[in-house]
């Protein structure tokens, strides 16, 4: 945990009734000219200390770096409430421009339930975003999503939407429920250290963030409703926009046509030798195409 643990890490209050929201987040700022804000949104089951390998380059290239644990995950509060994507990005959006009070448009990139939040961040406030990456996830409210939100591969979908039962069964097997996921959707299982194993699964062994989890997938079915409210309120997002996938990964699922279907100017790039977990399977490939795009 050396390189996280190195970075600045910090906690901000957006709300202290009628239910704490406390957001964590990590920090590096470039030590010459800064080029621009970059703000890493992770997925499940993971928080901000997925981007532990690429916050450090990012930060020499010349960027600033936020990754913040949104609500109910890491170190962040985990409300009862308030786990719908747009929510989520709120939350992010007050907490970049209000109390870190960055007023230029920044750099969004997520991962998995991360990449849903920073979709729904660029449709509600696309004058505070200089670019757009995501991927790794079927869009709730796109034709990909309802094609595939059944199929036996996503079937932790309808897993986690089912009320109280996941905590159940899940609760004291933390551990091996995570490792699940990094070993059958990577395609460089050894990413995963056991200390990074260990980190995981003691940040999810805390009260209530495994509900939390699994809130943020029940919370799926409104998200499909806002999204599409969205895209015909709104149209499609007008920033300019990457799909990121791994190479390996299961996930791209038609990305390309899925991305085409909310976003209007849309790219696509590859993370090489990567699965599902981009940032851990290979960082400079990571950080290669996000500086490659943000940069063009």
């Amino acid at each position: 945990m050396t390189l996280y643990s190195q970075l600045t890490h910090r906690q901000v209050w957006l709300a202290q009734e009628p239910e704490e929201i406390r957001i964590h987040y990590v920090e590096a700022k470039p030590s010459g000219t800064q080029k621009g804000t970059i703000l890493l949104i992770h997925g499940f089951p993971e928080t901000s200390y997925q981007f532990r390998h690429v916050i450090p380059p990012l930060s020499s290239a010349g960027y600033r770096v936020i990754a913040p644990d949104y609500r109910g995950a890491g170190y962040s509060s985990r409300p009862t409430t308030g786990y719908t994507k747009k929510t989520l990005a709120t939350d992010l959006h007050t907490l970049v421009t209000e109390k870190l009070a960055i007023k230029d448009p920044v750099h969004i990139v997520g991962h998995d339930i991360g990449a849903m939040i920073a979709h729904a961040y660029a449709h509600l406030f696309p004058s505070s975003c200089a670019s757009l990456i995501w991927g790794e996830c079927p869009l709730p409210g796109t034709t990909t999503y309802d094609t595939y939100k059944h199929h036996p591969g996503l079937w932790h979908f309808s897993f986690h939407s089912v009320p109280d039962l996941p905590e159940l069964l899940v609760t004291g097997h933390e551990k091996q429920y995570l490792k699940h996921f990094y070993d059958r959707l990577a395609m460089n299982p050894a990413a995963f250290t056991d200390e990074d194993l260990e980190f995981y699964a003691g940040q999810y062994s805390a009260p209530g963030a495994m509900r939390a989890g699994f809130n943020v997938y029940r919370a799926f079915e409104e998200d499909r409703f806002d999204n599409r409210v969205l895209l015909a309120e709104a149209g499609k997002v007008q920033v300019r926009a990457m799909v990121l996938s791994g190479e390996g990964s299961f996930e791209p699922l038609g990305s390309e046509e899925m991305a085409r279907e909310v976003d209007e100017d849309v790219r696509v790039g590859k993370v090489e030798g990567s699965g599902h977990w981009i940032a851990e399977e290979n960082p400079e490939g990571f950080v290669r195409e996000v500086l490659g795009f943000i940069a063009g």
